[in-house]
């Protein structure tokens, strides 16, 4: 969402497993004892921790970017909502895919779970290019991230194709591709 709205930035790897930060071996739970990202640092030196709070508050640092809404207004409360899906239906449903003491038995279930979320996106695309109408917001940016781990969890998302077509279309834009090339997920 930064390289979307044009915010300069400095990019900090993290070691989740060990909690530190690289390149060096900085402490991470000194910056989010949470242990978690994302955590956006000011300026300030003031601390934002969760996604859906830090691109609202990206987008709201260029409103002229049209990446949400202005608050208050009935377009802002559906982003926010659309916000709140990706996290609690999306991002939470697949945290137990990614613990390697899952039980197969309770993957399966998650993955059930996951599909029947994933038929409620296709078919609420089937009418609109992005989430929240024909113009790319930050929902999008969040739930690209957290579909694309399906790639990684052996869920082929071509059963859905208007949620594979939305995936492609955030895929090719520029400033998505430069991050995940930055990111190292692609060359």
């Amino acid at each position: 969402m930064l390289r979307e709205a044009g915010v300069p930035f400095e990019l900090q790897h993290v070691d989740l497993a060990q909690k530190k930060l690289k390149p060096g071996d900085a402490d991470f739970l000194a910056v989010n004892p949470k242990g978690q990202v994302p955590v956006l640092q000011l300026d300030s030196g003031e601390i934002l921790t969760e996604g859906p709070v830090i691109v609202q508050y990206i987008a709201d640092q260029k409103p002229e970017s049209g990446l949400a809404p202005p608050n208050g207004t009935l377009a802002r409360y559906h982003l926010q909502e659309w916000l709140n899906y990706v996290t609690s239906e999306l991002h939470k449903t697949f945290t137990p895919l990614f613990r390697p003491n899952t039980p197969e038995a309770y993957a399966t279930v998650v993955k059930e779970n996951l599909a029947n979320r994933f038929s409620f996106l296709d078919k609420h695309l089937a009418t609109r290019q992005y989430l929240t109408g024909d113009s790319f917001t930050v929902p999008d940016a969040y739930c690209f991230v957290v579909t694309s781990w399906s790639q990684y969890k052996e869920i082929d998302l071509s059963r859905w194709p208007h949620l594979s077509a939305y995936i492609s279309r955030i895929a090719a834009r520029p400033k998505v591709q430069e991050a995940m090339k930055a990111e190292g997920l692609t060359k």
